[in-house]
């Protein structure tokens, strides 16, 4: 069912060519793509999807792949008959694919958790809070995501945050390594790990993760990697050029790797775990139980998965990173970074827009993320018009990462947003409109995003008038007199009742 072969392996490829022919032909097979609404004008269209920095849509070949392989469905945890058994070798090979996307050793292990990287941050803290109780700080930066900052605060105790680097323009880039080193020197005594985001969910900056564990391991810390952003759009891998460049954790959540439905992954030193009692427990993590004690099995990563998994999710995230890998991450991240280019040269020409984080991929490399303001327009009602009138996916708001958003914001004093376009909600908080790209994305559809952005910079009184605010404090606009009610495209209800008509 999934071919065991390392996804590594230079010798497991195809060549470039067959390669290249096989990633267009995968850029296809996603759920969704022609997938039609109407709009405010009376027409319909299809969907623009700029929105895969909060879920990519899901991979159609991974799914047809895991279809045939639910014809042998059944739960693990025996090898007694042949469903069970197949399914319990299906899922350690779920594991081996997952390890192996990122290159990790035999001393790392692979563990499926929550349904992204927060439930896997959160346990991480947990166990390096425990594992090392006199050590009560993380440095993390100020670019994170909520969930690989909150943990750290919650678990562990303090933490400080870093700034960025400023580009040549004063925009801001990556991680100050500079500054980190300070961070590190002064609270060494205290430094449990550092915690830095692989790419930011806010700008696409990809920070040098590999620097920071070198960083953290010189002053006997360790290094926690969120990779969530970056692990489906450039290569990853848990070893650097050396054992001071490992990165001790990686955290990666399906959702955001093409297979929405799979759980979130932890890829982890084996030795962090060692000794340590799982967070929770119950069926399929114990060698014995009796009614006054029970005994926690060594073995990794089953003491740290109880209860039934998620097969199908798990299946299919091992087939859409094998399919990723045996196709080659490099050829991904390098369609991607002209793509990228492509649309921040385009979105930069646009009269008033505003785009944040450093633009210069030679000093700063990003991923297709790219967050922005309007002049003169508030960022939800840009997102909501771009939905309404050209059906164009974006997201708006503050995207998990307040205190980036609002750093940002303050460094270009709310230009291109002003005080209104950087308005969210009753209380003002700051906020951006942001559109981020998939393996599925083209430069058309960077052309239908360019061409509604310039007409609502060039007609934003019009706009203005098209939309109110909504009144329940969400800081969201609707259309005053469009509306596309989320149960006329679909409702589960009705498509029961019509299966169980047609089955009548």
């Amino acid at each position: 069912m999934f071919d065991s072969a390392p996804t590594s392996s230079i010798a497991a490829r195809a060549p470039r060519s067959d390669r290249r022919s096989q990633l267009d032909a995968l850029r296809r097979a996603f759920t969704g793509l022609d997938t039609e609404y109407p709009l405010a004008d009376g027409t319909t269209a299809p969907r623009t999807y700029l929105d895969s920095a909060a879920s990519t849509l899901r991979c159609s070949a991974a799914d047809d792949i895991v279809r045939r392989a639910l014809r042998h469905y059944a739960n693990t945890h025996s090898t007694l008959h042949a469903g069970a058994r197949i399914m319990t070798h299906l899922y350690e090979q779920a594991h081996e694919i997952v390890g192996r996307f990122v290159d990790a050793p035999d001393d790392y292990t692979t563990v499926f958790t929550g349904s992204g990287v927060t439930g896997g941050l959160n346990r991480m803290a947990r166990v390096l809070a425990e594992r090392r109780p006199e050590r009560d700080l993380v440095i993390t930066t100020l670019m994170e995501h909520h969930a690989n900052d909150l943990p750290h605060r919650k678990h562990v105790g303090e933490v400080v945050h870093v700034p960025l680097e400023n580009d040549p323009d004063g925009e801001a880039g990556r991680v100050d390594l500079s500054a980190l080193r300070a961070a590190i020197d002064e609270h060494a005594d205290r430094l449990n790990y550092v915690a830095v985001t692989a790419a930011s969910n806010v700008t696409g900056i990809v920070n040098p993760v590999h620097e920071v564990a070198r960083h953290a391991h010189a002053a006997g810390a360790l290094c926690v990697v969120d990779a969530a952003q970056s692990a489906a759009h450039v290569p990853i891998s848990v070893q650097g050029s050396d054992a001071a460049e490992a990165l001790d954790v990686v955290c990666m959540s399906g959702h955001k790797l093409y297979a929405p439905g799979s759980p979130g992954v932890i890829v982890a030193r084996e030795a962090l775990f060692e000794g340590l009692e799982p967070q929770v427990v119950g069926g399929g993590i114990v060698d014995r139980v009796e009614t006054d004690r029970y005994e926690i099995t060594d073995a990794l990563p089953e003491r740290e998965e109880a209860g039934t998994p998620n097969l199908p999710g798990a299946l299919r995230l091992a087939a859409t990173l094998q399919l990723l890998g045996r196709i080659g991450m490099d050829l991904v991240a390098e369609d991607e970074r002209e793509l990228a280019q492509y649309a921040l040269e385009r979105f930069a020409a646009i009269d008033g827009l505003t785009i944040y984080g450093s633009h210069r991929l030679e000093v700063a490399d990003r991923i297709g993320v790219i967050a922005f303001n309007l002049a003169d327009l508030p960022h939800g009602l840009v997102a909501a018009a771009l939905n309404d009138y050209f059906g164009v996916a974006v997201r708006n708001e503050c995207f998990c990462a307040q205190p980036f958003v609002r750093e940002l914001l303050g460094r270009a004093g709310n230009a291109g947003g002003a005080a209104d376009g950087a308005e969210c909600g009753p209380e003002t908080q700051p906020g951006m409109v942001r559109a981020s790209l998939g393996l599925y994305n083209t430069e058309q559809d960077i052309d239908a995003a360019v061409e509604a952005l310039s007409d609502l910079a060039a007609r934003p009184d019009w706009y203005r008038e098209q939309y109110r605010p909504r009144l329940d404090g969400s800081g969201d606009w609707v259309h005053r007199s469009f509306e596309h009610p989320p149960e006329q495209a679909f409702s589960l209800e009705e498509e029961v009742d019509a299966w169980l008509q047609s089955a009548s």
